[in-house]
């Protein structure tokens, strides 16, 4: 045996015994249903893109339910920019007048989400793993009401209300066609969500993916919600990344400001989430190969986790 074979030998018991290793952390999942919020800087590489596929494909094959719910910030505004129109944004909020909304509607539903669905089904082909697109429209799966946001003058401090436009946020998940697809005994698959939703009176909406993940999450009783960000999780004072917090912790970050910027929103998702029925939430960086499965299926996971206490 050369040293090449050596060492391809050593890899090979090396895998055996992760595997073996892993096996507490896969019955627990076993048949459980995880939310993926799937966007950021991970959606936009090709290369961590296809290997986000396999990792959901992987999941699906060891027992877990994945749903993934994801973004296309970044797709809408190379669109939009494309097409001449400008965009603005309130507290990270897109404002969406009718064009924009055509164009997020098109993007979101349409190219991304389709192209995601695309990607497990062709990671999954041997074993017959497919991704179904969907969006918030489907199937009355997501009902909407506009979302509403103050702004406070500061000369005269009066606060006013900002249009945000066709911007909603979830008041109802209806999750039949959802649960249909993941508890079918003869196939295997696997729901992709776009931030579309509907309003009672018909008026669709574009609705921020992290809020619609969570609504989504809590409406399944998901075992758990996996926010892939491009940040290894949250951080306390001292700058080191917190492995595990509770509700009361999460918002003390807030309050004290140590929490701050895009980290905010986060909690603030991740708290609604668990307060909804997600037994935990954890922040991780989905930019990492494998992140998903290091937090599921190891002992000392991949990000921070948010649990009720």
């Amino acid at each position: 045996m050369n040293e090449t074979e050596r060492q391809s030998e050593e890899r090979s018991w090396e895998t055996a015994k992760t595997l073996a290793e892993a096996l507490p952390y896969i019955q627990v999942y076993d048949r459980e249903t995880v939310v993926i919020k799937y966007g950021g800087h991970a959606m936009g590489e090709s290369a961590v893109a296809r290997q986000f596929a396999a990792d959901v494909v992987l999941l699906k094959l060891m027992g877990v339910n994945p749903v993934v719910v994801h973004g296309g910030g970044p797709q809408i505004s190379a669109m939009l920019d494309k097409a001449g129109v400008k965009s603005s944004f309130v507290d990270g909020l897109r404002v969406t007048d009718p064009a924009t909304m055509e164009v997020a509607e098109m993007v979101l539903s349409g190219a991304v989400n389709k192209e995601i669905a695309h990607w497990i089904t062709m990671a999954g082909k041997e074993a017959d793993v497919r991704g179904v697109g969907l969006s918030g429209k489907d199937a009355g799966l997501l009902t909407v009401e506009k979302t509403r946001r103050t702004k406070r003058d500061p000369d005269s401090m009066i606060e006013h209300e900002v249009d945000l436009g066709y911007v909603g946020e979830p008041t109802k998940v209806d999750p039949k066609l959802i649960k249909g697809l993941i508890a079918s005994e003869t196939e295997d698959w696997v729901p992709v969500i776009a931030p579309i939703g509907v309003a009672e009176d018909g008026q669709t909406y574009n609705v921020n993916a992290d809020t619609v993940a969570g609504a989504i999450a809590g409406s399944l009783g998901a075992k758990r919600m996996l926010l892939l960000t491009d940040v290894p999780g949250v951080k306390g004072a001292d700058g080191e990344i917190i492995r595990q917090m509770t509700l009361d912790e999460a918002q003390g970050l807030i309050d004290t400001g140590v929490a701050h910027g895009g980290m905010i929103p986060k909690l603030e998702t991740a708290m609604a989430a668990v307060r909804a029925g997600v037994e935990a939430v954890v922040i991780l960086d989905g930019r990492r190969p494998h992140a998903m499965l290091v937090e599921l299926f190891t002992e000392f996971g991949a990000g921070t986790l948010v649990k009720a206490s």
